[in-house]
């Protein structure tokens, strides 16, 4: 079985910057390779939406209330991804999870979450 991990979360001051780190571990010799790589929040009351998406090709995609302030990255040699969240705000506020799709082999990918990492944006 493959484990998401995620750290980094926090609390941190509005206009402040946190780095996310989510690593795959456990039997990641069984894959084939990690194809999209992830971070999705969700807020308080809210749905969990899509912050920011990265392709195995290093092809990124935003949400729009997170462009220009949030960068995906991941280390394709070992298996990790990171969210660098900048000029953060009240509404940043959520647990983050990361996510990603993992190629077995078998003709379509498999989903695999993280447990999620609390990040507060708060004076």
């Amino acid at each position: 079985q493959v484990q998401l991990v995620e750290s980094g979360g926090g609390l941190v001051q509005p206009g402040g910057s946190l780095r996310l780190s989510c690593a795959a571990s456990g039997s990641i010799f069984s894959i084939i390779s990690i194809n999209d790589m992830g971070w999705y929040r969700q807020a308080p009351g809210k749905e969990r939406e899509l912050v920011a998406a990265i392709t195995s090709g290093g092809s990124t995609n935003y949400a729009a209330s997170v462009k220009g302030r949030f960068t995906i990255s991941r280390d394709n040699a070992r298996n990790m991804v990171y969210l660098h969240m900048n000029s953060l705000k009240p509404e940043d506020t959520a647990v983050y999870y990361c996510n990603a799709d993992l190629d077995y082999g078998l003709g379509y990918g498999v989903d695999y979450w993280g447990k999620g990492t609390l990040v507060t944006v708060s004076s």
